[in-house]
């Protein structure tokens, strides 16, 4: 939503611009037939800057402490805990960047940074000890069949003594809706190590879109009629997703955790384009557009622009997400 610098394009025109698009369009169904690497796997690094630098050191060490955990799994439920705010106290009273209610802090709480006192509310206390404390569990549940990682999330939910009993994830929606998002939620915070196949959705929101350029920009637009359909950076991509029935968060740097991020020569069309203030943190991030090919983007620049293509490249590019429908599901909604 920040505004950002203004790039200038000179020789896109708005019917060449048309036929680009539809050549793109049809492009976007072809290649969704024809990656054959499919779904990313589990990787074991983190994503550039998708865990603030404060902590990144902390997630990727203590990430290691078992082989349940990785670093990306780890950012993943600091991020749905807190969204990474050390300062997090939820109603329940639960407290600091990995939300340990006082009963568990007390028990499984750990001086992490060795000054000899266990902090809550220091993250460098607290991460460790949610890594501690997942791999505790872990340990409790590593004879039960399945998998070593989703049995150690579903007891940090349910209790491993309700793993043990079901011989799994127990049939709670709670706790298989948690096991869900936060193994969704890990791959929006690993290294790209293989592509994501688009998707049809990919396509319809470059549709979507297109017929939005020459709109006037308008910090804070969404599209409503009170605003004249007029969008800022984010609700544009938002609208153009939710055009295609994936809902996404309204500001671009919670949009950067809706998906997988393919490095810079793996773009393709649909994917979102992210530039940010500080290349190692995407909290950072102020301005998104949606990738269209050839090195450019649809979005909506600035206040006195309108909608247009613009080239990604130079500036401050920080990296892009494949938006997935169950990655964008499994975004808090208030981070």
């Amino acid at each position: 939503m920040t505004v950002r610098k203004a790039w200038v394009v000179a020789s896109v025109a708005a019917g060449s611009g048309l036929a680009f698009m539809m050549v793109l369009i049809v492009g976007v169904y072809l290649v969704a037939g024809n990656v054959a690497d499919g779904a990313a796997g589990a990787g074991k690094a983190l994503a550039k800057g998708a865990v603030p630098a404060a902590y990144r050191d902390l997630v990727q060490k203590w990430g290691n402490l078992c082989p349940a955990l990785n670093p990306a799994l780890l950012a993943a439920q600091l991020y749905q805990e807190s969204g990474f705010n050390p300062q997090a106290k939820s109603p329940a009273a639960a407290q600091g960047i990995a939300q340990f209610i006082p009963g568990t802090w007390a028990t499984h709480g750990i001086d992490g940074d060795g000054d000899g006192v266990k902090n809550v509310w220091d993250p460098a206390d607290a991460i460790p000890s949610a890594a501690s404390y997942d791999c505790q569990l872990a340990s409790y549940v590593k004879d039960v069949p399945g998998n070593a990682t989703e049995n150690m999330l579903a007891s940090y939910n349910a209790g491993a003594y309700a793993v043990i009993k079901y011989g799994g994830v127990p049939p709670y929606s709670e706790t298989r809706n948690y096991v869900k998002t936060i193994t969704t939620l890990e791959e929006s915070f690993a290294a790209p190590v293989s592509r994501v196949d688009p998707s049809e959705q990919a396509a319809g929101a470059i549709y979507y879109a297109q017929k939005k350029l020459g709109t006037p920009y308008l910090w804070g637009g969404t599209g409503t009629a009170a605003q004249s359909g007029r969008f800022d950076c984010s609700g544009l991509t938002q609208a153009a997703y939710e055009s295609v029935g994936i809902t996404l968060p309204r500001v671009a740097n919670d949009q950067y955790n809706a998906g997988p991020h393919p490095g810079r020569d793996e773009l393709l069309p649909g994917d979102l384009v992210f530039f940010s203030h500080d290349p190692n943190d995407s909290r950072a991030i102020h301005h998104v557009g949606i990738y269209v090919g050839g090195g450019y983007m649809i979005d909506a620049p600035r206040t006195g622009a309108v909608i247009r293509f613009d080239p990604i490249d130079g500036g401050d590019y920080f990296g892009a997400t494949r938006v997935t429908e169950d990655g964008a599901k499994a975004l808090p909604t208030t981070v």
